[in-house]
């Protein structure tokens, strides 16, 4: 469905929008957790004297009803795949309810701002969104011209809002339960887990990623009183694990340090799991015996590959050599690594590729790894740091707006064509819930049939000793394209 030309909108005085469902916030895929790129506008909105009310589409099927009631409909699209599923949604929010307002926010609407509002959005807000969420509904509300801050119209671009907020609490109770998200995966059982944020935006200025192009290099602390009522409340809804969603949360290693020692003070049971950089572990590797004793499982970190010269291209801040050393560093902690990686970039080799398979199957980190990791290719979007930061212009053909990335194309075509072979593989393998291992093997089998080689590798195949390290259920991965089962709460 191409979507067609905005209309005017209507504006509704301030008994309509204040009357529950006239605003519905939507959520489409937040890595298979209660979403809260939509709990913290719920609360603010709430806190204002609004009534919204919200769906998280990755679990919950669009509500046909509320959305033809809805006045204000906010879609957030905090990566990727939650925007490519977004403007699906819009165009159906558009053809249900022509006269709605609709509202992109999160880090993917700043980036695709003119696209988005040349096509299925009325506006778009990036960075800290929610007190300018709170402005809009109330242009609205008060039938005046919307004026906003950091509010994107068409033909009036804003720049994303960089301010410190005043956080209440996540609103969750609109939000399924946490038995609809993923679980913790250790020792033969599955336990509830949640996700709250210590933190938003980062410091580092790595050039792949989406958060530099909004945020500059600044990220902004929530309150560690904030943080820790909403650990009580989600240990109170059964939470046995959290994890923290910050992009790093080694940011500010003395407040996340402080809360960890709180929520281990007051839940000894609890354990958790964070995100952070290799040269985080490094700088920061004195605090790693402690975080065991607090109750840390396991760090996810993007390490994203193995070539000096991949690094280099992406500044990612560390060194091939530098992803052992954390490793080890991690281990001596107790600490399982989960790495991230970007496969396949244009300065990538197939000998780098099979590098990469071979140290995961050296290192005994085959079921550290979600399958899906190993299709991931490189993701350009508008505004991306890499468009001025390096050579990539060189590989970049058109923009294809509708999909939100430059498509670019390997110097050498078979590494362009073992993506394709490796995504169909692992998305047919999360479809049958195949085991890490099998999956791990074909995709070798792929990248050796690349090379022309058919013999069994050299490197001795992975054993899995025990129990499997722990894990969350959830295997995509936020610059994954989506698959059909994730399309599948738009159909009626």
């Amino acid at each position: 469905m191409t979507p067609g030309p905005i209309r005017s909108i209507p504006y509704y005085h301030g008994t309509e929008m204040m009357r529950s469902g006239s605003i519905l916030l939507l959520s489409c895929y937040e890595l298979g957790h209660q979403p809260l790129g939509i709990a913290w506008p719920l609360a603010f909105l709430r806190r204002a004297g609004f009534q919204p009310v919200a769906l998280d589409l990755a679990v919950e099927k669009l509500d046909l009803e509320k959305v033809s009631q809805a006045k204000l409909v906010g879609i957030s699209v905090p990566m990727h795949t939650a925007l490519r599923l977004g403007v699906r949604v819009a165009e159906r929010v558009r053809g249900i309810n022509p006269c709605c307002h609709i509202c992109f926010f999160g880090l993917y609407a700043n980036l695709n701002s003119d696209y988005l509002l040349s096509t299925v959005a009325n506006s778009v807000i990036g960075g800290e969104i929610e007190e300018a969420l709170v402005e809009l509904a109330k242009s609205l509300e008060s039938d005046k011209p919307i004026q906003a801050g950091g509010v994107s119209l068409k033909g009036q671009l804003q720049d994303p809002l960089l301010k410190k907020l005043d956080f209440p609490l996540p609103e969750r109770r609109s939000l399924p339960t946490l038995k609809n998200y993923a679980h913790l995966a250790i020792n033969g059982e599955r336990r509830l887990a949640g996700e709250v944020e210590a933190s938003r935006g980062c410091k580092h200025l790595c050039l792949h990623c989406p958060i530099p192009p909004v945020y500059g290099g600044r990220f902004f602390v929530v309150p560690k009183e904030v943080v820790m009522e909403d650990i009580r409340g989600l240990v109170r809804a059964g939470a046995r694990h959290v994890t923290f969603g910050d992009p790093d949360f080694l940011n500010g290693p003395r407040h996340s340090l402080a809360i960890v020692r709180t929520m281990h003070e007051e839940f000894p049971a609890i354990t958790f799991d964070f995100t952070t950089k290799i040269e985080h572990i490094l700088k920061c590797r004195q605090i790693f015996p402690e975080l065991t004793r607090l109750g840390c499982l396991f760090v996810i970190s993007a390490v994203e590959s193995l070539s000096d010269r991949v690094l280099s291209n992406l500044r990612k801040g560390h060194t091939r050599q530098d992803v052992f050393e954390a490793l080890d560093i991690l281990r001596k902690a107790g600490i399982a690594l989960r790495p991230s990686w970007v496969a396949f970039t244009p300065w990538t080799t197939l000998e780098d590729y099979l590098d990469m398979l071979d140290t995961v199957d050296k290192q005994g980190l085959v079921d550290h790894v979600d399958p899906v990791q190993f299709s991931i290719r490189l993701l350009v979007p508008p505004g991306s740091s890499l468009l001025k930061g390096s050579d990539i212009m060189k590989y970049v053909h058109e923009l294809d707006e509708s999909n939100f990335y430059y498509r670019w194309f390997h110097p050498d075509p078979r590494m362009d064509t073992l993506h394709k072979e490796v995504s169909l593989r692992v998305e047919d393998a999360s479809s049958r819930q195949e085991d890490t291992f099998a999956t791990f093997e074909a995709v070798r089998s792929l990248a050796l049939g690349s090379l022309g080689r058919q013999e069994s590798p050299k490197v001795l195949r992975g054993q899995r000793h025990g129990e499997q390290p722990p894990r969350l259920t959830e295997s995509w991965f936020c610059c994954a394209e989506p698959t059909r089962e994730q399309f599948a709460p738009l159909a009626v």
